[in-house]
């Protein structure tokens, strides 16, 4: 048996009022969607100029060095004339020299192995 068609099933033009309102409803999801998406792109923007602008990241500390096979690594590290070596630590390609100097004062020296260099000298004082 067919269905008859009801007054209730159709849609009915829907009063001015509620229309102007929904009208001002779309136009409300509409601008603040394209805000949105209009925000999102300037992040991604941000995000790939950040990128692309970037320094580069360091290489490791262990290929700095170039050491031939079989053969150990040498240099020389020069102290002023008359100062003691009271102790030492290797971090990554710096090495720290914590020595004493001929007139009693201590000085911290910082030397990287790679560029085979002295790169930093700290007096130690007492107040």
């Amino acid at each position: 048996m067919a269905r008859p068609v009801a007054d209730e099933d159709e849609e009915k033009p829907l009063d001015p009022e509620v229309e102007k309102v929904r009208r001002k409803l779309v136009r409300f999801i509409v601008i603040n969607l394209g805000l949105l998406f209009l925000a999102l792109m300037v992040v991604i923007g941000a995000l790939v100029y950040k990128a692309r602008n970037a320094p580069p990241a360091n290489p490791p500390l262990s290929g700095d060095i170039q050491v031939p096979a079989g053969e150990p690594i040498s240099g020389d590290i020069v102290l002023p004339v008359g100062a003691k070596v009271v102790s030492q630590s290797l971090s990554g390609n710096l090495v720290s020299i914590d020595a004493e100097l001929a007139d009693g004062s201590r000085t911290i020296f910082i030397y990287d192995i790679a560029e085979r260099r002295l790169i930093g000298r700290f007096a130690i004082r007492n107040k």
